[in-house]
């Protein structure tokens, strides 16, 4: 038997079928692509925004980057299968990964970008959750009413030198993710 739909509708938009939370594990190795396929859903992206850019005083902060230092930015709409869990911004440091913007323009996957980098494997190195309500352009992007809440995920992702590689936020819809924590 296969799995269940949920009917929600959005005034003005209509009524969309949506499948149950999908598990999402957070813990010292996360891979959006891998932890959604372990689902039995097809992953993607879509990058609304990518550029380079001075970083603010919070990115060059969790990146270890002096102030005013340049940054790759990736802002996107994160999938599981057709239906948008997650809204997300991962900040790069251009200095230590030079060819990251061009290689976001090719590729979905960070992992991946990332191993083109130079950059072989990586580590969460600290993950902080809070609940917010959505922002307009937030709610539209992810079908969702400006009541429903958002689970708020803010991390940063090292080397296995210890070298900052990636400070993300993530939105994600409330009631599409289960996020599960583990000491992987």
């Amino acid at each position: 038997m296969g799995e269940r739909g949920i009917l929600r509708s959005r005034r003005g938009a209509g009524v969309f079928v949506e499948a149950p939370p999908t598990e999402y594990p957070i813990g010292k190795r996360v891979r959006f692509h891998q932890s959604i396929r372990a689902t039995g859903r097809l992953p993607q992206r879509r990058v609304l925004r990518l550029e380079s850019r001075p970083g603010d005083a919070g990115e060059t902060k969790a990146l270890g980057l002096n102030a005013g230092s340049m940054v790759i930015v990736c802002e996107g709409l994160s999938l599981a299968g057709e239906t948008p869990i997650a809204h997300f911004i991962s900040v790069f440091p251009q200095d230590r990964l030079p060819g990251m913007l061009h290689t976001l323009e090719e590729v979905t996957s960070v992992t991946e970008a990332l191993k083109l980098n130079g950059v072989a494997d990586y580590v969460r190195r600290e993950t902080r959750v809070t609940a917010e309500m959505p922002s307009a352009t937030q709610a539209l992007h992810l079908r969702l009413r400006e009541s429903d809440p958002l689970v708020k995920t803010v991390g940063i992702n090292e080397d296995m030198e210890g070298n900052p590689v990636e400070y993300g936020q993530t939105w994600f819809a409330g009631d599409r993710v289960t996020l599960t924590f583990s000491n992987d």
